[in-house]
């Protein structure tokens, strides 16, 4: 796919603290690309460098081929950003606040009413229009902070943390409205350290700690990397039939380990340690059928972001 945000060795030093090591991050134009890593990682850095407001020490960064230190209003014109804080504008009311920030980007007045009332419906929040932006709930505020990076109709939107704050019903809104925009062909590139979030919406993640980028690709490379074996649980009727189990797939080449894994009395899991691909496996399923075992239940265990985050960080904030 092609790259929408590019970075190469990006580094930043704040005096002698080497906030940014030489980052290169890959982000593929259309994706919801999850920055992931605890608390003072360089999650904030990086997006500031990419937004244009910091200048990296070393190394270079492109946002939709515009580079961040020779084409900075350019990079400004292609992309919308949230910071993680709301700022101050409690005096303007809603609708306001949007005309506002369309006026900076040279909108004509003409094209504004429109445009408002388009975002405010887009953001759920036209109810509220005539309220003043001090008497939103955070959630409120938080999505009416997105409908205003929209505001220019950006290739990307750069948003620090969205969720951060928020009550479990309205992080459930931010992440439904982020799924919208991507389907309306915005690239989204967010940062996180609240897991779920990221797992539920994103295509590809990037996992960052102290400065350094671990790894980053797509969810599902990613567990297949992170992942040597497959976690395979074969439920059968009791613990004669497991055993069965275990010398039946003894001999089948990627079986890697296998054990029964619950009481011998009433129904039995076997779990196996499996190195093969869909193909091998449905072999395996079958070859257990073909020999007259009763299988109760055949699943895979799926391996959640949380499990993968903890492989790869030395630490986890959460």
């Amino acid at each position: 796919m092609e790259e929408i945000i590019r970075t190469s060795e990006l580094k930043k030093n704040f005096g002698s603290f080497e906030a940014l090591r030489g980052i290169s991050l890959s982000v593929p134009s259309g994706s919801i690309y999850g920055f992931v890593g605890p608390n003072g990682a360089g999650k904030t850095t990086t997006m500031r460098i990419l937004t244009t407001l910091t200048r990296p020490t070393d190394g270079q960064a492109w946002v939709a081929g515009h580079s961040v230190l020779e084409d900075r209003r350019a990079v400004r014109r292609a992309i919308g950003y949230m910071p993680d804080e709301f700022g101050v504008y409690e005096d303007l009311r809603v609708w306001e606040y949007l005309d506002f920030f369309a006026a900076c980007y040279d909108i004509p007045e003409n094209e504004r009413k429109v445009l408002v009332a388009d975002l405010l419906e887009l953001v759920d929040l036209h109810h509220r229009r005539e309220d003043l932006v001090d008497k939103l709930s955070r959630g409120m505020k938080q999505r009416l902070s997105l409908a205003r990076t929209l505001a220019h109709d950006p290739q990307v939107l750069i948003l620090d943390e969205p969720a951060s704050g928020l009550d479990p019903r309205a992080r459930v809104e931010i992440r439904e409205l982020l799924g919208e925009l991507a389907n309306m062909g915005k690239t989204i590139f967010f940062s996180s350290h609240i897991l779920a979030d990221v797992e539920d919406i994103c295509s590809h993640i990037g996992i960052v700690e102290a400065g350094e980028l671990i790894m980053q690709g797509s969810i599902d490379e990613l567990k297949l990397q992170l992942m040597a074996h497959r976690e395979i649980t074969v439920t059968v009727m009791d613990h004669d039939i497991a055993e069965g189990v275990i010398d039946l797939v003894g001999s089948l080449r990627n079986v890697v380990a296998a054990e029964i894994i619950a009481p011998k009395s009433g129904r039995a899991r076997v779990r196996l340690d499996f190195a093969g691909n869909d193909e091998e496996l449905t072999t395996l399923s079958r070859s257990l059928f073909e020999d007259n075992i009763g299988i109760l239940g055949f699943t895979e265990e799926e391996k959640d972001l949380e499990h993968m985050f903890m492989r790869v960080t030395r630490g986890l904030v959460t």
